[in-house]
């Protein structure tokens, strides 16, 4: 006897309706007719993904709750159709000890709906080890906060302790960032001038140094939101001669261009900034990209008021990012198979999270049903997040997801949100 059947579903637009049996949090059968079951739901037809994985959300927790917590954070994103979420080390305190990153699998496994994992940080170098046994998603390096020496220190003592571990970067280079920042400054208070202060040149110095330590010392590197189109050429002439490195790019950065800085000021800045056209990477490079990331970066409206160089960067994204990419879908400029590549396999495989992001026997039933066929406008006032802004705000949508199981738990249907306890992936 099965605990749930989902039956009447599709994995993908023209495929035959299939019936998923789930036991023990587990897929365990796909097939054209039903099994008994203590429960099933007729799906009608609706198409199921593989429950979506964010590799790069900010959580806030601890330190910084009254921007977003571990339980508002996955809430926005069971309601975005995210099943596994991987959250970055910069809260308060840092998770770059052993102690901190303790603390952080607490507050995950008392607060979280979602499954998940934590990146490291790697600011004291002499507790990498230790936090190797904890097993971190990544070691998280922001290359425009440190220099040149211990970028080269990082990588070493990364290599020489955790070979088969993934350093992902943050990258802009730090004396750019600082030298251009400075002048623009001098320009005045417009938001478009913060594109000016990161340029394009500050992000491809630093994915070309990066990419020089990944091949040195052959260790994996994921570059975190590429946002220019010589970046991702670097990236992908580098894999091509068989250095180990991995891209990501937000939905910020692929649907929105530097102009949105004039349309919604400081609620578009972000960090790298949004890009002008000619630098900007549309929907055609896909192909190339690895993984998409929301970059889920919440602040208050407060914070978003002041001017642009005092109000922070970052824009909430877990719970826009599905229905404008099943928009696409819709408009015939990306299919179901570009999704379940970017935010459901490639995230499971590079980040070596075991279980996740397929829909086949013996994976955890963690999935997302979507109807391509429900329309909407985003409105922020309607999010789960406790970030009640968006630069998409106003963007029609259509579909979007209506259901969202973590391991084969029910946890959002039809936005309406239930308990779950979320477990550490690792």
């Amino acid at each position: 006897m099965l605990d749930l059947c989902l039956v009447n579903c599709k994995l993908d637009i023209n495929a035959e309706e299939v019936c998923l049996g789930i036991k023990d949090e587990i897929i365990v059968s796909i097939k054209k007719l039903p099994s008994n079951a203590d429960e099933t739901i007729d799906l009608k037809g609706k198409i199921v993904l593989p429950g979506l994985i964010d590799v790069h959300v900010h959580f806030r927790d601890p330190g910084l709750t009254f921007k977003e917590d571990f339980h508002t954070g996955s809430a926005a994103a069971v309601a975005g159709g995210f099943t596994t979420v991987l959250d970055m080390p910069n809260t308060l305190p840092p998770t770059n000890t052993p102690q901190a990153f303790k603390e952080k699998l607490k507050i995950g496994a008392k607060k979280s709906l979602v499954d998940f994992g934590i990146h490291a940080g790697v600011s004291d170098l002499s507790y990498i080890k230790e936090l190797v046994a904890l097993r971190p998603a990544s070691f998280k390096i922001f290359m425009d906060l440190v220099d040149d020496d211990f970028l080269m220190e990082a990588f070493s003592k990364i290599n020489s302790v955790a070979p088969d571990h993934v350093i992902s970067l943050h990258a802009e280079d730090s004396k750019l960032v600082q030298q251009y920042t400075e002048m623009m400054k001098k320009e005045g208070n417009d938001p478009e001038l913060y594109s000016l202060a990161r340029p394009p040149q500050a992000e491809i110095e630093a994915v070309e140094s990066a990419i020089s330590l990944a091949g040195k010392y052959n260790q994996k590197v994921h570059f975190c939101h590429v946002s220019t189109k010589k970046s991702l050429q670097l990236i992908h002439n580098a894999r091509t001669a068989g250095c180990p490195v991995t891209s990501e790019i937000t939905p910020h950065h692929l649907f929105l261009d530097s102009n949105y800085l004039n349309l919604f000021g400081n609620l578009a800045k972000t960090n790298p900034p949004l890009r002008d056209k000619e630098n900007q990477l549309g929907i055609q490079y896909l192909p190339e990209i690895d993984v998409m990331g929301t970059d889920h970066a919440p602040h208050t409206l407060e914070e978003k008021e002041k001017n642009v160089w005092d109000a922070p960067p970052g824009v909430p994204g877990l719970e826009t990012i599905l229905p404008l990419l099943l928009t696409q879908v819709n408009r015939g400029q990306l299919n179901l198979k570009d999704i379940k590549r970017l935010l459901c396999e490639n995230p499971a495989k590079i980040f070596n999270i075991p279980n996740k992001g397929f829909i086949s026997e013996g994976m955890n039933a963690d999935l997302v049903v979507v109807d391509l066929k429900k329309e909407g406008v985003i409105d922020p006032d309607n999010f789960h997040s406790k970030a009640r802004y968006s630069p998409f705000e106003g963007f029609n949508v259509k579909g979007m997801p209506v259901i969202t199981m973590v391991r084969g738990n029910l946890v959002m249907e039809y936005d309406n949100i239930f308990k779950n306890n979320g477990q550490f992936v690792y």
